[in-house]
């Protein structure tokens, strides 16, 4: 999770660089309520004793108000689809869901 909020936190500052500006925190979903409850929790176990370094840099994210976590359904978990092998129905959805036509405003970007 740690490296994920590092990630998130450079594309926001990357953004930031072309001029566009985003206040709202961003929203890490999870499906892993454990984990959902580790960054959550500041009191420490001895099992969670290697990850301690990892949640006091996402729970200073979220209390500084960067970050804010969500639980998302592991059925739902469109991350899902780059990491796991899927029946046909998931895939079919997961590829419903990434092959939608963006509406709106876009620009037009060519590498050259």
């Amino acid at each position: 999770m740690g490296f994920t909020v590092k990630e998130l936190k450079w594309n926001r500052a990357l953004l930031s660089c072309f001029g566009i500006q985003h206040e709202n925190p961003i929203v890490l979903f999870c499906d892993s309520q454990a984990a959902l409850h580790i960054a959550a929790n500041p009191v420490f176990h001895e099992r969670t004793k290697h990850l301690e370094r990892d949640c006091h840099f996402v729970r200073n994210e979220i209390v500084a108000g960067v970050l804010a976590t969500a639980k998302v359904h592991t059925s739902e978990q469109l991350a899902d689809v780059l990491t796991k092998a899927l029946s046909v129905s998931q895939l079919s959805w997961a590829f419903s869901i990434y092959m939608r036509q963006l509406e709106g405003e876009y620009w037009a970007v060519s590498c050259k």
